[in-house]
């Protein structure tokens, strides 16, 4: 079988790098989370204090910052390192939350991932999810999915995901921030959030796990002979 691109792309909380993580194991793939990526440049922004207004600041900053991925064996988990520093649990608290569409949206931040995820992606055989992978990243990818779901189920689970990381934090706080994130992110001038015209819509809201990534694996099987 040939090896091929999967971009899944989506709003945040329809279970996008838990679907992409598992299509990459059963197919022996390597997966990138663009978003962890985006949210390394948002603390890294943080705690330097970098104000995403001034141009010179963020190029600045951005050349002082690599990002890479660590896959422990052991768990076959995949960790974010933020200038040789584990940064996956700090990336994923409200504080980067709230920050990382606003950077998201910045031009060099965007180049200089989308810069980096192609070569990543270069030689095939990779999984990535995103919000615009299948539009910018990889417009030729053989597959493209578009995950969505009911805001208040993706509210329930991005909850769910920040209690067990010991963040106690209010349905309605959670809710807000994803709505905030859906509008900034599909309203940006560089690469919205939008559904490619040739990708596979797949509605999470009341699917079980096993199912979504069922579907995917199928679909993937479909294009790799």
């Amino acid at each position: 079988m040939k090896k091929i691109i999967i971009a899944i792309d989506g709003y945040s909380g329809c279970g996008k790098s838990t679907t992409a993580k598992a299509v990459a194991k059963e197919l022996g793939y390597m997966y990138l989370d663009s978003g962890a990526m985006y949210r390394a440049v948002t603390l890294h922004f943080l705690k330097n204090g970098i104000n995403p207004e001034i141009s010179a600041e963020v190029e600045n900053g951005l050349s002082k910052m690599d990002i890479a991925f660590h896959v422990n064996s052991s768990e076959g988990s995949q960790q974010v390192l933020l200038n040789g520093v584990n940064v996956e649990e700090e990336i994923r608290g409200m504080e980067v939350s709230a920050r990382v569409s606003e950077i998201s949206k910045l031009p060099e931040v965007r180049q200089a991932l989308v810069r980096k995820q192609r070569e990543l992606g270069k030689h095939k055989g990779i999984v990535m999810d995103g919000r615009d992978i299948g539009t910018v990243v990889f417009p030729q990818a053989e597959l493209k999915i578009f995950m969505k779901a009911n805001t208040d189920i993706r509210a329930m689970r991005r909850q769910q995901e920040l209690l067990r990381k010991g963040q106690q934090i209010s349905m309605d706080k959670v809710k807000e921030n994803l709505e905030s994130r859906d509008a900034m992110d599909s309203g940006r001038v560089h690469s919205p959030l939008k559904k490619a015209a040739d990708a596979v819509e797949l509605d999470t809201s009341y699917l079980q796990f096993d199912e979504q990534v069922s579907r995917i694996l199928n679909l993937a099987k479909e294009r790799m002979n």
